[in-house]
């Protein structure tokens, strides 16, 4: 965490949210969710720092104080019973189902990286800054409010999501492009109109969920957008889904609290999706959302998936340089003609069923 640089107060900043317990989530040989990944992510941003350095630009990262997440912050969005589980699994190694493993402080990493994303709710809420990146392992976005799955133990997202709310925002946006659909926060803010949950995600893929037919229930009906894509699909897919779906949708909902489920694995190189997002892409898509948001609405990015060590450096990079104020070098996406019949369908199926609930072109 060496690449954090102390700042004047009144510079303009990112907020990090880190800590060194996540490496001890200690994966088994081979397995793809790894230590090393952290370390790319960190050499990601911290090569960011050196440019805007080398360019002699006032910009740069404020580490945040990073502590365990409480079982109140925990249980607003998991059952007592999951978390009184993996309480007892604490010291313990082996494997939960056939991808999500315990090593004997895996539990510790995963209270202090859920913590990690509420400290970056709270340093947001207060001012501190308007953007932040919480750099948390395990990852968290397939943790269902009873269970652990796909990796994850605790859903960081969804316990900031639920602080932010506990702090008094009143409408959150979750933007979740992690290759794999979000299942886990999905599940827990089905039916909760204060809570708009967007994913963009390879289909068909794990962990089978997230078709655009489900919208929400009860109360939550029209919070819930899925973009299911195409495999193959690139910049110009997502630019075109963040046009003709995302960012549309997110005006007219106008959150005054964003988050992002930040995994890098539709990146052309990673190895458990079939997607072609170029680094540069991730950069794009976070100015884009910067640029859309509401200007008193924070943001924060929350670390999920991605498993190719360069595609997470270079990617991290992207991102980073978009939070301290570059503009991406290329703009994200292409004109529609540039899209396959697959996508341009796939893209309209979502746009009719949210067309109900959204003003949508």
């Amino acid at each position: 965490m060496s690449f954090v640089s102390p700042k004047a107060p009144s510079a303009p900043t990112a907020l990090i949210a880190d800590d060194d317990v996540f490496l001890e989530h200690v994966a088994p040989p081979d397995h793809p969710e790894c230590g090393e990944r952290l370390i790319a992510a960190r050499a990601g941003l911290e090569q960011a720092a050196s440019a805007f350095a080398a360019e002699g630009r006032e910009r740069d990262y404020t580490m945040l104080p990073v502590s365990d997440a409480s079982d109140d912050q925990l249980a607003r969005v998991h059952t007592a019973e999951h978390i009184e589980r993996l309480g007892h699994l604490a010291g313990r190694a082996g494997y939960l189902d056939s991808d999500t493993y315990l090593s004997p402080r895996s539990v510790a990493a995963a209270r202090r990286a859920a913590g990690a994303a509420a400290a970056l709710v709270d340093a947001l809420d207060a001012g501190r800054a308007r953007v932040g990146f919480a750099l948390t392992r395990p990852p968290g976005h397939h943790a269902l409010a009873d269970r652990a799955m796909g990796f994850c133990l605790f859903n960081n997202v969804a316990v900031a999501a639920a602080h932010a709310r506990a702090k008094g925002r009143e409408r959150v946006l979750v933007l979740d492009w992690d290759v794999h659909h979000g299942n886990g926060t999905e599940a827990i803010f089905y039916d909760d109109p204060s809570v708009l949950f967007i994913s963009l995600h390879q289909y068909p893929n794990y962990p089978g969920t997230g078709a655009s037919a489900d919208v929400g229930a009860r109360d939550g009906v029209g919070r819930n957008i899925n973009v299911p894509l195409p495999l193959g699909g690139g910049d110009a897919l997502y630019g075109a889904a963040f046009e003709r779906v995302v960012l549309p949708i997110i005006e007219q909902f106008a959150p005054d609290f964003a988050l992002v489920s930040c995994g890098f694995d539709a990146h052309a190189r990673d190895p458990l999706a079939q997607m072609s997002l170029s680094s540069s892409a991730y950069g794009a898509m976070t100015h884009s959302l910067m640029e859309r948001l509401p200007a008193t609405c924070p943001l924060g990015l929350v670390l999920e998936g991605g498993y190719d060590l360069q595609a997470l450096r270079e990617s991290s990079y992207a991102v980073a340089r978009a939070l301290l104020g570059a503009p991406p070098p290329t703009p994200l996406g292409a004109p529609d003609r540039a899209l396959p019949r697959e996508a341009t369908e796939a893209l309209a199926q979502v746009a009719q069923e949210q067309a109900r609930f959204w003003r949508l072109a």
